[in-house]
């Protein structure tokens, strides 16, 4: 089942949340800082430790302070105008992100913020595009997959988008 929730990803009662994560897996701003401040300086520790990864990779690491048991950092790309293999790169966000959870053997839930749709500015219809085509492929491998937006435009887009056949 795929929900849209609009929601503080932090605060979310599941296996894993997915973290729109930079390169260097260092925290950030938006969703990423807001991540690394709830899970305290142990997540800063094992993320570092693990970074840098590649656009279109994810990482897993311990969930630490949160009610969620993981968190994946998935590094999507920045937008450049859609010329330099954006879609591809944001859809291979998604499916790393898919791998790891199905690596870790026990997410059944998972909670995705709009990834690249924030600061990276990729176009926001584009990118719940990309999202609920790849939420929609593993749907069936866990109870629940929730499309956590920061605000109701967002969680509309992503609600138009379910709504297609």
């Amino acid at each position: 089942m795929i929900e849209v929730l609009v929601a503080d990803i932090t605060t979310l009662d599941v296996d894993a949340i997915v973290n729109a994560a930079n390169r260097a897996l260092a925290g950030g701003g938006g969703v990423d800082g807001a991540i690394h401040r709830a899970a305290g300086r142990e997540l800063v520790k094992a993320s570092r430790a693990l970074g840098p990864i590649a656009t279109g990779s994810a990482v897993i690491t311990p969930g630490f302070a949160l009610r969620a048991k993981y968190v994946i950092h998935a590094v999507g790309p920045i937008w450049r105008g859609g010329d330099e293999q954006e879609p591809e790169l944001l859809d291979r966000a998604y499916e790393e992100s898919f791998a790891r959870a199905r690596e870790a053997g026990d997410v059944r839930t998972i909670a995705f913020p709009a990834i690249s749709a924030g600061v990276y500015g990729y176009p926001k219809e584009r990118a719940t595009e990309i999202a609920v085509r790849a939420m929609r492929r593993h749907e069936a491998e866990h109870e629940r997959i929730i499309a956590c937006a920061y605000d109701e435009g967002m969680a509309e887009l992503y609600r138009r988008e379910l709504a297609r056949p």
